[in-house]
């Protein structure tokens, strides 16, 4: 267990405020510049560095190592409040005037096509190892750049960048293998 792992263990166990000003001091700076390359302010950046490690001392007993490392849970945490942040933000914004105006019309089969491809892709992610999956949930969906993730996982950049290569590979692969599943079975119907 690293030294990280080991402080969050004693604040969860005895509330130790020697150990959570260690790791404040780690991990604050940290955070703070990871915020900010995340497009923050250097005081909104602070600010939500705190709050992350606020919740680290509130959270300190929910920390499971076999689940993650100390620095990916911790880096989790400021991540959600900054989403969370976002999200706030969105909703504070004043509402279009056009708000209840109808939706334009749409085909009935777009919808179910957006449905099949949402499946279609949980389907192929499954065929990703979890390494690969993390990376390109985070890439992709959560919309981190590649030197992020690095950070978030504590992982080399470069391990980031193959680890993204390989899982497209396998995605493209799984997604022409099902493709020509497909369009056999479609062949053999009509025959």
């Amino acid at each position: 267990m690293g030294v990280p792992e080991a402080l969050i263990l004693r604040i969860a166990e005895g509330r130790d405020r020697a150990a959570y000003a260690q790791l404040f001091s780690q991990y604050a700076p940290k955070l703070k510049a990871f915020m900010m390359g995340r497009g923050l302010t250097a005081i909104e950046a602070e600010d939500l560095a705190q709050d992350a490690l606020l919740n680290v001392w509130r959270k300190a007993s929910y920390f499971d190592p076999s689940k993650a490392s100390a620095t990916t849970w911790i880096y989790s945490i400021a991540r959600n409040l900054h989403i969370d942040g976002l999200r706030k933000q969105k909703r504070a914004q004043t509402l279009p005037e056009d708000l209840w105006a109808p939706e334009p019309e749409q085909a009935p089969d777009t919808h179910l096509i957006g449905v099949q491809d949402a499946k279609t892709i949980g389907v192929l992610m499954q065929t990703l190892s979890p390494e690969q999956r993390e990376v390109v949930r985070l890439s992709f969906f959560e919309d981190l750049s590649h030197g992020d993730i690095a950070q978030a996982l504590s992982i080399p950049l470069g391990t980031v960048k193959s680890r993204l290569r390989l899982a497209l590979l396998r995605l493209r692969a799984a997604f022409e293998t099902r493709a020509e599943s497909k369009s056999a079975k479609i062949e053999s119907k009509s025959v």
